[in-house]
């Protein structure tokens, strides 16, 4: 048997206590906002058919090409783990009725698998938290998801967001545009790079998403994608323009962006930061009124979003000044008798919602109060022979500098829910 040490697999972290006290501020952000807008949560399983992503992502896109981790069980399916949820909370809303000749405003948060080169904010198992809309075709509900997203950024305290937007068009428009785009790349594929070379019959819309200066610097000159919309595809986007402009949202036209999904058309958006570095996108997404469709359902339009937490995170530390505590009281025991007094006031503050730990281990008063200070906790509560025999309680405020006050037992949950105010306040 190896004596070496068991690590975690390569691009999948652990979230350490601290970590999840910030995470849990950002998902308590996300509870809020989307119970503002109206939005209910959704659940899916982390493992699916394999072809449910297959038919729905694109079978040449690189998530599908590349990234899935799939096997197959005892009884020989194919199973994958979800590398994306859209195609979940779709192929859940067909199955359980969901989606038949009903709209539906739904948002999920949970982890995804993919497995690609491990960075800074990309991980093979990272958390997603998405919105998804089904049943409305006008631009009024694309509008709506922009709004709850840049109103998550605002309530989160992000800075320098900014957000991307353009019109992939469908049907013979967007055929058109991929035929004369396919015609330009290649009388100058000689000068793409070999991603690039490569998309060029499976999947030329995604050359416009290269990230190599060569190819930028040929894409130029390429055919957009908006001269190519039809009456009702300008009207729609204009439309949509227009209601974020009547929502003081700022945007940037970018006729150069799509998205890695090949289930996306209609309008499409990224949201990025100049705090991310190249990989500067958080979040994006769009239309995709095909893939209700396409995966046996009816044929319902439907839009949302995906935001990848790990750098929704990354971004709330970078701007936004972080304190973080675990809890309010500590209480400080010495000897028996006042643990007899400790213990049950210790249940008694939590069932009054008051967050308490008691020192466990023994020690003396300065070891105690040592530990009490360690612990992040607001302020100590101090119970000797002489205060468990008087039916008294010492309370030391640990951030203030306040001077520490000796109280009846009997009036401690009211004492400390002023002082909590007082320490509370400092301490952010």
């Amino acid at each position: 048997m190896s004596t070496s040490s068991i690590s975690s697999i390569r691009g999948m972290a652990d979230y350490l206590p601290e970590a999840c006290e910030i995470l849990e501020q950002v998902e308590t952000a996300i509870r809020d906002v989307t119970d503002i807008y109206g939005y209910r949560q959704i659940r899916t399983p982390i493992v699916e058919k394999t072809d449910l992503f297959s038919r729905s992502i694109g079978e040449a896109t690189d998530i599908v090409e590349k990234e899935m981790y799939t096997f197959q069980d005892r009884n020989g399916d194919c199973l994958t783990l979800r590398p994306e949820a859209t195609a979940s909370c779709v192929r859940a809303g067909i199955q359980h009725g969901l989606l038949h000749n009903q709209t539906n405003r739904l948002w999920y948060l949970g982890p995804m698998f993919r497995y690609e080169r491990p960075q800074k904010g990309r991980y093979r198992q990272f958390h997603q938290f998405g919105i998804e809309a089904f049943g409305w075709t006008g631009p009024d509900i694309d509008a709506e998801i922009i709004s709850l997203g840049t109103r998550l950024w605002e309530v989160l305290g992000l800075e320098e967001t900014n957000l991307e937007i353009n019109y992939l068009g469908s049907g013979s428009s967007r055929l058109n545009y991929l035929k004369n785009l396919k015609k330009f790349l290649k009388s100058r594929s000689a000068e793409l790079d070999d991603y690039s070379q490569n998309r060029l019959e499976t999947n030329p819309l995604r050359v416009l998403d290269s990230k190599n200066v060569t190819t930028q610097k040929v894409l130029e000159d390429a055919p957009e994608i908006l001269d190519y919309l039809d009456v009702t595809e300008r009207r729609h986007f204009d439309k949509l323009l227009k209601y974020l402009e009547l929502t003081s949202i700022n945007y940037q036209v970018n006729t150069r962006l799509v998205r890695g999904l090949d289930y996306y058309t209609g309008a499409v958006y990224e949201w990025k930061s100049n705090y991310l570095g190249a990989q500067n996108a958080f979040c994006g997404g769009g239309r995709y009124d095909d893939l209700v469709a396409q995966l046996g359902g009816s044929d319902l339009p439907a839009t949302g979003f995906a935001c990848g937490m790990e750098r929704l995170v990354d971004l709330y530390n970078q701007t936004k000044s972080i304190k973080k505590r675990s809890g309010d009281i500590y209480v400080v025991m010495l000897g028996t008798a006042a643990e007899n007094v400790g213990y049950p006031l210790a249940e008694t503050l939590r069932r009054a919602n008051i967050s308490t730990i008691c020192n466990c281990g023994g020690g003396d008063i300065k070891k105690q109060l040592r530990r009490a200070g360690n612990s992040n906790m607001l302020i100590a509560i101090i119970i000797g022979e002489e205060e468990a025999a008087n039916g008294q309680l010492t309370v030391k405020p640990l951030r203030s500098g306040d001077q520490q006050l000796t109280v009846a037992q009997n009036e401690i949950i009211n004492v400390l829910r002023l002082q909590l105010e007082r320490e509370t306040s400092f301490f952010r």
